[in-house]
C-alpha cells in the first residue's frame, strides 16, 4: 500500500495521505473551501455528480468537485 494517493479536486491534482477523506482532500486544495464544507455552505460530488459525504475515504484517482450553495445551509430542508 502506498503512503500517498493522487486525487483531483475541482480539476486540480492533489497528493494526499492514503486513506484521506474527501474533506481532507478539499482542505489540501483550499482550506477556506474546506471551512465552507464544515459550515454546510458547500458539498462534494464525485465525477458523476453524485454527492459524496465529507468523511468518505478516497481511493487513488478520485475526482471531486466542490459545489458552493447560495443557500444558508446545504443540508437544511427548510432553506
Amino acid at each position: 500500500m502506498t503512503a500517498t494517493i493522487r486525487c483531483f479536486v475541482n480539476e486540480r491534482g492533489q497528493t494526499v495521505p492514503s486513506g484521506a477523506t474527501a474533506q481532507e482532500a478539499v482542505a489540501a486544495f483550499d482550506p477556506a473551501l474546506a471551512a465552507r464544507l464544515e459550515k454546510g455552505e458547500a458539498y462534494v460530488t464525485d465525477a458523476r455528480g453524485i454527492r459524496v459525504p465529507a468523511d468518505h475515504p478516497l481511493s487513488g484517482g478520485a475526482i471531486l468537485r466542490v459545489v458552493v450553495s447560495a443557500r444558508a445551509a446545504v443540508d437544511d430542508p427548510d432553506a
